[in-house]
C-alpha cells in the first residue's frame, strides 16, 4: 500500500527525522491559508499523488508569496498530472502539500528496500540525490553504496555513521545523517514497509540534514498489525477494481489489453499473461482468485471482468489442485445465472475432478468455448478477441 508524501513525513516526524513544516490543502483558498500560517519566504506547492517524477510533470513548484501559492494551487488541483510513472492518462491531483521551502547546499539519497537475493533488507545511500535513483543505478551503479542489516538488531550506530561519512559529509552533518539512516531502518522494520526512501535528503548551509521528500510503501499483508496505517489508504488513488478485488480476498491488476483472465495461482496467472502475449493477444488484467476459490469468489471475479468495457473475451484458466475443477465449474455456472455474458468465454480446466467439471460446463445451457491445453486456451482466446470464434 502506498501512502502520500505528507503521510510519510508524519511517520518520519514521529521517528525523529527532521522534515519541513507543511500543511495539506484541497483547494486554492486552503493553500493560501496554509501559506499564510507557515509565514515562509519560500513555499513549495507539491501535488500529492501516488507516483514518482512529480517535478518533471509540473507537480512540484516553488512560490514566493501567498498570491503565487494560490495561482499555482489553482493550476495544479483538479487536473491530471502526467509523470513517467502514471502513463499518458495521468492522475488527478486532489490534494497539495503546502510546505516551507528549504534552501540547501547538497542533495543526497537514502533508501531501504528488501534485497531478495541476500534475503535481508539493504540500506542504499548516494551522494547523487535529487535525481531518479533508477537512472543512477543504470548509469553509475558505483555511486550507490549498499549496506545489508539484520532486521532483528537494526543498524548499529557505527555502521550508520560509516555510511553517512561515505557521502562526504562533515562531522556534524554526518552524525545527523547517521541518525536518520538508523531511523529509516527502524521504520522499515517496525512498520512493515516494502520500500522507504528520502530523495532528496538535503544538507543546508548551517549543516542541518532535512528530508524534503518522503516515499513509503507498506506491506498490505501486514496491515492487520497497523490499524492506524491502514486508515491512511487513499482509495481515490487506486484502481477501483483492484480495491474491490482486495476486499474480496484475491489479487487483481488492471492491464491494457482486451482479454479478461481469471486464473488460480499467481504463477499460473503470470504464465497465462505471457502465453496470451506470445499468441498475439493482450491481457486486460492479472487476476488470481487463489487456491480457496468458491462459487462466491468466482462470481465476484466474473463481475470484475465483465464490468470492464475493454474486455472482448474472458479466459478462465484453472489448475485444480487445492481447489477442485467441479467447484470452479459450479462457480462459473452460478456466476452466469446472475451476470449477463455478452462476450465469448474460453474455459480450460485441468486437475482434480476435471472430467466432472468439464461435463458440468458441457451440459449447461451456456455456449462456452472449451480448451484442453494451455496453448489451445490462449489461441482460442486470442482468436475470439478478434472475432474469429463464435
Amino acid at each position: 500500500m502506498k501512502i502520500h508524501e505528507y503521510q510519510a513525513k508524519e511517520l518520519f516526524r514521529a521517528h525523529g527525522i527532521p522534515v519541513p513544516r507543511g500543511k495539506v490543502a484541497d483547494s486554492a483558498e486552503a493553500a493560501v491559508e496554509a501559506a499564510v500560517a507557515l509565514q515562509a519566504q519560500l513555499i513549495a506547492v507539491k501535488a500529492q499523488v501516488h507516483a514518482g517524477g512529480r517535478g518533471k510533470g509540473g507537480g512540484v513548484k516553488l512560490a514566493r508569496g501567498t498570491e503565487e501559492v494560490g495561482e499555482l494551487a489553482g493550476a495544479i488541483l483538479g487536473r491530471p498530472l502526467i509523470t513517467p510513472q502514471t502513463g499518458p492518462q495521468g492522475v488527478t491531483v486532489r490534494q497539495l502539500l503546502i510546505e516551507e521551502g528549504c534552501p540547501f547546499e547538497r542533495q543526497l539519497y537514502v533508501g531501504v528496500v528488501l534485497d531478495r537475493s541476500a534475503e535481508r533488507p539493504v540500506i542504499m545511500v548516494s551522494a547523487e540525490g535529487g535525481v531518479e535513483i533508477e537512472e543512477v543505478a543504470r548509469q553509475r551503479p558505483e555511486a550507490i553504496i549498499r549496506e545489508h542489516f539484520d532486521p532483528r538488531t537494526g543498524v548499529a550506530a557505527e555502521r550508520a555513521l560509516h555510511l553517512a561519512q561515505s557521502l562526504g559529509l562533515g562531522a556534524d552533518a554526518a552524525k545527523r545523517a547517521a541518525a536518520i539512516i538508523q531511523a529509516l531502518a527502524r521504520i522499515y522494520v517496525t512498520e512493515d514497509c516494502t520500500l522507504i526512501e528520502i530523495n532528496p535528503l538535503v544538507v543546508t548551509a548551517r549543516g542541518e540534514v532535512v528530508a524534503i521528500d518522503a516515499k513509503c510503501n507498506l506491506d498490505d499483508n501486514a496491515l492487520f498489525r497497523h490499524e492506524a496505517l491502514a486508515e491512511l489508504r487513499d482509495r481515490s488513488e487506486e484502481d477501483e477494481r483492484e480495491g474491490r478485488a482486495a476486499d474480496c480476498g484475491f489479487s487483481y491488476v488492471s492491464l491494457d489489453g482486451d482479454i479478461g483472465c481469471m486464473v488460480n495461482g499467481a504463477g499460473l496467472a503470470m504464465a497465462t499473461n505471457d502465453i496470451l502475449t506470445l499468441a498475439g493477444g493482450a491481457p486486460a488484467n492479472f487476476l488470481d482468485v487463489g487456491g480457496a476459490a468458491d462459487p462466491e469468489r468466482v462470481t465476484a471475479a466474473f463481475r470484475l471482468l465483465l464490468e470492464d468495457e475493454r474486455v472482448r473475451v474472458v479466459l478462465v484458466n484453472i489448475f485444480g489442485g487445492i481447489v477442485r475443477c467441479d467447484v470452479i465449474a459450479k462457480g462459473i455456472l452460478e456466476a452466469l445465472k446472475v451476470l449477463p455474458l455478452e462476450v465469448p468465454l474460453v474455459v480450460r480446466l485441468e486437475g482434480t475432478n476435471v472430467e466432472q467439471g468439464r461435463r458440468m460446463l458441457r451440459e449447461s445451457e451456456h455456449a462456452l468455448i472449451e480448451a484442453n491445453s494451455f496453448a489451445e486456451a490462449a489461441e482460442k482466446a486470442v482468436a475470439a478477441s478478434r472475432g474469429g470464434l463464435a
